[in-house]
């Protein structure tokens, strides 16, 4: 009997998170919290500008830097302020990936607020933080809190530590 409760007690460990992933997820992401006054650097292979529209286009290997957070994208799209007084946003395309500290999360577009410090990933999101992978369609990362949310369709594999559930009595 106290083998039976013992397996009760593990199976109910090691299911509840499942539950709670299938709703959404929060959960840390990247190595500290940023500063918003960190420069942000921008390199490509071409770089088209319009005047008309006030729009730039970073093509070809595209990396976007702040701090100890890294974007990769083959296309980023800089939106102005309205009052031009700086960058609202990136908005990468074509394939994503995101790198801060030892978290890393892919997905097929995202968009990254400067100010605030959020990136929004969507699409065929995967996070991957040490041993731990989630897939979900959208995470929300707020670089400046050092966490991320997943929603819609999270999902994860539990595994066990190797070491068995006890000695068997």
């Amino acid at each position: 009997m106290k083998r039976f409760s013992w397996l009760v007690f593990c199976l109910t460990i090691l299911t509840a998170p499942v539950t709670g992933l299938a709703q959404g997820a929060q959960i840390a992401f990247g190595t500290a919290q940023e500063d918003s006054d960190l420069p942000v650097e921008v390199t490509s292979e071409i770089l088209d500008v319009n005047q008309n529209d006030g729009t730039a286009v970073f093509t070809g290997n595209v990396i976007v830097a702040q701090g100890e957070m890294r974007l990769y994208a083959p296309r980023v799209l800089v939106v102005y302020k309205q009052d031009e007084s700086g960058v609202d946003r990136f908005e990468a395309t074509g394939g994503v990936t995101v790198v801060s500290g030892e978290d890393a999360a892919e997905s097929r577009k995202a968009d990254y607020f400067v100010d605030s410090g959020m990136i929004e990933m969507h699409d065929d999101v995967l996070l991957v933080r040490g041993p731990q992978v989630l897939t979900s369609d959208k995470m929300v990362v707020n670089r400046f809190e050092g966490t991320a949310r997943m929603t819609g369709n999270v999902k994860t594999v539990l595994q066990s530590d190797g070491g068995g559930a006890g000695d068997g009595n």
